[in-house]
């Protein structure tokens, strides 16, 4: 017996390794190298000898991993989620002065019902202060304190956006 009657063993456990790896990361590069080793198994059965098993296993890795990973990817990445969230979520958000903003200090309760530390943006060139019950949008977040600027839009007791008098 010679080590060609056992490669399709050796091809079994690449493939199962590779994929194994490729659960762990997730990238598709061993995804690819795994369909490669399947091309040096299926060489492998039709009698091909051993170097050209891997050579068939090496150049279809190859192959798949530079012209069909690219756009496979890209197709798996276009369906995420438009929805913002975390910071991205809150600017741009309306909310109502609590306790009077200032350029240094202050607090407003945001449209989804969170009270934040807030301070008037620096190119502010309105008020110097903002009164409660004055309606603000979010410009930034920075760390804990949300920016907050002076909203041209009010939005009515009844949820019905309306404009402001200003």
């Amino acid at each position: 017996m010679d080590i060609q009657s056992f490669a399709w063993i050796g091809w079994l456990v690449l493939i199962l390794i590779f994929v194994v790896i490729e659960m762990l990361t997730l990238d598709l590069v061993f995804l690819m190298i795994a369909v490669g080793s399947v091309g040096g198994l299926v060489s492998g059965a039709f009698g091909a000898p051993w170097w050209l098993q891997l050579l068939i296993a090496a150049a279809l890795s190859i192959v798949l991993v530079f012209f069909i990973r690219p756009p496979l990817l890209r197709v798996l990445r276009r369906g995420g989620d438009p929805a913002k969230s975390n910071v991205a979520a809150l600017i741009g958000m309306g909310g109502i002065v609590v306790s009077t903003v200032s350029r240094t200090t202050g607090q407003v309760k945001l449209a989804i019902g969170e009270t934040w530390t807030s301070r008037l943006a620096q190119p502010h060139t309105g008020p110097d202060e903002l009164v409660p019950g004055e309606h603000v949008v979010v410009v930034s977040i920075e760390g804990a304190t949300a920016v907050v600027a002076p909203s041209p839009v009010s939005s009515g007791a009844d949820g019905i956006t309306e404009r402001s008098a200003s």
